[in-house]
């Protein structure tokens, strides 16, 4: 692929679909929104708002990392608070499927609410090729997938849904990302769910479960992104496991730890993690959240596990 060709192609679609119009971007930090993004500001410049929805399933941190990355880019980035939304649309929602379509609900009424505010015409945002393919052939639902399986984004929510990267494949992604300037740190920033840590959470999602999951893989990146996997992250099983303090039984919760290389996400294998990591990791996790009394390393390949849990 000629990633510069790629760019300025989309870069003209991207004039000529939305003319005099006004464009919002919903922008998460990952690569896939940023790019869009990017692209974007290079058709039609001022006329397009970015917003990054604050769902309170984020990384420790994120939403003013990603405002401040751009606003280095001369973009600026508007944070809605919708924490009490999301988690009010999820609230004892255990069924992975149900969680991820409450989800979707949530993210594009948000967006309506912002799209209506700002009179804007056009919804941008950054679907890629296995977004659709894993939506569409029922593995799971991926919450920015709206005309492939027939919801029309004009008559449901008020607007035109923009995917110049429906096409494209994670490669190809990043191979465009460097060809339009972005910061390498982004260009290969690692994957993030759609739904956030709510994709990190078997059972119910809740701030105080979330608050775990993320503690957890702040500890999960920092030990293990230098080994340069596809993914690497915690995962909250639903039940808990028997501990020992002070002499006495407690019952605590389960971290998973999950990490893979990929190319494209359609496969993954297991990274494999020196052993003194791993032991480095349990360390860590269990003393650092004393909530947590067991930790393991998953080895599922994909198939037949995805590589996210829910």
């Amino acid at each position: 692929m000629d990633a510069e060709k790629f760019a300025e192609e989309k870069i003209t679609e991207i004039k000529e679909e939305v003319g005099k119009d006004k464009i919002i971007s919903a922008l998460s930090g990952g690569v896939d929104s940023s790019v869009c993004t990017l692209l974007a500001h290079k058709a039609i410049g001022d006329r397009m708002k970015v917003i990054f929805i604050d769902d309170g399933l984020m990384r420790e941190g994120e939403p003013r990392e990603v405002q401040q990355i751009f606003a280095d880019l001369n973009i600026r980035v508007e944070i809605v608070d919708a924490r009490e939304e999301f988690f009010a649309s999820l609230q004892g929602i255990i069924d992975p499927e149900d969680k991820r379509k409450a989800f979707r609900n949530a993210f594009y009424t948000v967006f309506k609410r912002e799209v209506l505010n700002s009179e804007a015409k056009f919804l941008l945002q950054g679907t890629i090729a296995p977004d659709i393919i894993e939506t569409k052939g029922g593995v799971k639902t991926q919450h920015n997938i709206l005309e492939q399986i027939g919801i029309d984004p004009q008559k449901g929510y008020g607007y035109k849904v923009l995917e110049p990267l429906k096409e494209l494949f994670k490669p190809e992604v990043r191979e465009v990302a460097a060809a339009v300037g972005l910061p390498e740190g982004v260009a290969q920033r690692m994957p993030f769910p759609g739904p956030g840590l709510a994709a990190r959470i078997v059972g119910e999602v809740t701030p105080e479960r979330v608050e775990l999951v993320r503690k957890a893989t702040v500890i999960v990146e920092e030990e293990i992104v230098p080994l340069n996997p596809f993914q690497a992250f915690a995962v909250l099983l639903s039940d808990k496991g028997t501990g020992v303090e002070e002499g006495k039984r407690k019952f605590g919760d389960i971290i998973i730890i999950r990490s893979v290389e990929s190319r494209d996400a359609m496969t993954a294998e297991p990274t494999q993690v020196p052993w003194e990591i791993l032991l480095k990791l349990c360390k860590r996790i269990t003393t650092e959240i004393p909530e947590v009394s067991r930790v393991a390393y998953e080895l599922t390949s994909k198939p037949p596990a995805t590589i996210e849990y829910i």
